[in-house]
Formats: structure tokens, sequence, C-alpha cells
């Protein structure tokens, strides 16, 4: 059965930097339910820096979801 990785990283336009990628620890069982989880845990990511935090140092979130190829969990 084929699995999906979800992978997030932080950035700051401030800075210019991202932090590195963070894998979630779960794998996800195809490519909808991970890019609905990556959105979930953005807004979650977001609500947790709170908005002053967010907007101080314009932090925004990209996330992919890639096929787990190798069968592993993430």
């Amino acid at each position: 059965m084929m699995s999906f990785i979800l992978t997030l990283i932080m950035c700051s336009y401030t800075t210019g930097i991202c932090l590195p990628p963070y894998q979630w620890p779960e794998t996800f069982e195809d490519g909808y339910t991970c890019m609905i989880a990556g959105n979930k845990e953005s807004i979650n990511k977001f609500i947790k820096l709170g908005a002053e935090q967010v907007n101080e140092h314009k932090i925004y979130i990209k996330f992919y979801c890639t096929e787990n190829l190798k069968g592993h969990p993430a």
C-alpha cells in the first residue's frame, strides 16, 4: 500500500532564512489526506506563534507531500 510523507518548512521573509525541513512523524494513506494535513498543521503553527510573531518576522510555511517509495514509516 502506498503512503505519503508530509514535509513542512517554516521561513521568514524578514531574514530570508528557512528552518530545516520537518518531516511529519506519521505517513498518510493518500496525497489528498496529506495535503489537508499540511494545510491544517500550517494553520495550527500560525495560531501557536500568534499574529505578532508572524507579522513581525513575516513568517510563512511551505509544505509538500511525497510518495513513500521505500514503504517505510516516515
